[in-house]
């Protein structure tokens, strides 16, 4: 049972209306505001857990808590006090999408908020009619009728998101996409190669209390599916014995297949997920140049390094655009490109909220020309993969489709090295091409779009 603060509203609850009002009405970010506020409590894991998903549902189903709430709100949901809005919409998301709290215990605790909130009699009413009579019609509500507006609404997303998925993929692999992306995102560990098989970490994370199990997509891959600690503090994260990394992305390293002894440039490292399985790939034996334009990503990268026992890692602050052309040839170049995030919605709460389609346009210039510095730094007879966790054809296939009008490039099929993972005959084909994008949930995991460049000449 949650404990109670000084006002006798439960600790979970009184911190996530906190988080949620700083996001809907500050305009902070979901997740720096969460664990700002995570770091600074004294919950237990469970309670945690509870305030991270009462935030994160809150502010990705937002569209559909507003819509439900107009049909209960004389003046709309938009007009309220800046509390008893965020009030509501929290409270909803209880009543609609957290079957494990009793509806009296939400309606309960909303009016308590409010009165804290605000000390106004009056709103403390509202608040507490609205939810009542919510409670009373909640299996007689009523959505759009126009289909793509009904989609946007029922699902929580953008209209020209729904719109691109539908053209896309059509109606039925679109809506399960949308429902992927309201689902908590999985966590996933990828074994590290170098200190310990896959059997071995899961002993160990079981040893420790950690009830997980293999992934069925990849080798390397244990999903987690309750942790009960902070991972940190888990003796096998301290003995580098695994990444956190979720599956698709896993397939970076397989489709570049980098051999020990190679040379190797990752042009976006980040903070190194792809970067050190490619060196788990490479036996810690050769060299990989990793660049990003963050410090602090360098910083976290090389931290993972040591960690997982990895020392032929040379990572420094650049930007690809800074980078020489006529030095040393790469034998195999990573370019995980900026991109839109179409892919990973279900990672960031607001993300599809921040997002707008004109901002496509823009990263697809830099992706362009990143793709053609990267090609340029190539070595003749080196592969060159270019990735990005997006699904919009505009940031992948049409990319590179330019970058192989030069006669010196082709694409190269990699069907055979994901033989693991159990792709469906339509996207063997396109595997076998050389060009993969993974439909976000169509295999139980994020969005990802990889394709695979030779260079020829």
């Amino acid at each position: 049972m949650d404990k109670k603060t000084d006002s006798g509203i439960s600790s979970t609850r009184e911190l996530a209306i906190k988080v949620i009002y700083e996001v809907s009405e500050k305009g902070a970010y979901t997740n720096l505001a969460l664990d700002k506020a995570l770091s600074a409590s004294a919950l237990t894991v469970q309670e945690r857990r509870s305030v991270s998903e009462i935030v994160n549902g809150t502010v990705r189903m937002i569209k559909r808590l507003d819509w439900v709430l107009n049909l209960f709100v004389k003046q709309g949901i938009q007009k309220q006090h800046p509390w008893i809005r965020n009030i509501l919409r929290m409270s909803v998301y209880q009543l609609l999408c957290m079957d494990k709290i009793p509806d009296y215990a939400c309606v309960n605790e909303a009016v308590e908020l409010t009165r804290l909130k605000t000390k106004q009699a009056a709103l403390v009413r509202v608040v507490n009619a609205v939810l009542r009579n919510i409670v009373r019609n909640k299996d007689q509500l009523t959505w759009p009728e126009n289909d793509i507006e009904y989609l946007s609404v029922y699902y929580s997303h953008p209209e020209w998101m729904v719109e691109l998925f539908l053209k896309l993929y059509g109606e039925h692999d679109s809506i399960n996409l949308l429902m992927y992306n309201n689902t908590p995102a999985p966590l996933i560990f990828r074994n590290n190669n170098l200190r310990c098989s896959r059997d071995d970490l899961i002993y160990s994370l079981e040893s420790e209390g950690v009830v997980c199990s293999p992934a069925l997509r990849t080798p390397w891959g244990v999903n987690v599916d309750d942790l009960g600690q902070s991972i940190v503090r888990l003796n096998s994260y301290e003995r580098g014995y695994f990444y956190v990394q979720n599956d698709s992305s896993m397939l970076a390293a397989p489709i570049l297949n980098p051999q020990p002894g190679n040379t190797v440039y990752d042009l976006c490292a980040g903070i190194g997920g792809k970067t050190t399985h490619m060196a788990e790939y490479m036996n810690n034996t050769g060299q990989i140049k990793a660049f990003d334009i963050y410090p602090q990503k360098i910083n976290m990268l090389k931290q993972n390094c040591q960690r997982l026992g990895i020392d032929i890692v040379n990572a420094c602050v650049y930007s690809v655009f800074d980078l020489g052309e006529n030095g040393h040839k790469a034998d195999r170049i990573l370019l995980d490109a900026p991109c839109s995030g179409l892919g990973v919605l279900n990672r960031r709460a607001d993300s599809r909220w921040r997002k707008e389609p004109e901002d496509v346009s823009e990263l697809c210039e830099i992706q362009g020309k990143m793709l053609r510095k990267a090609a340029n730094m190539l070595a003749l007879g080196g592969l060159l993969l270019y990735a990005t966790c997006t699904i919009h054809p505009d940031e992948n296939e049409h990319q590179v489709m330019e970058l192989i009008k030069d006669p010196t490039l082709r694409l190269e099929g990699f069907e055979e090295r994901l033989g693991f993972w159990g792709l469906d005959a339509k996207d063997r084909v396109q595997a076998s091409k050389g060009m993969l994008t993974i439909i976000p949930g169509k295999y139980s995991t994020d969005g990802m779009f990889y394709a695979l460049v030779r260079r020829i000449g």
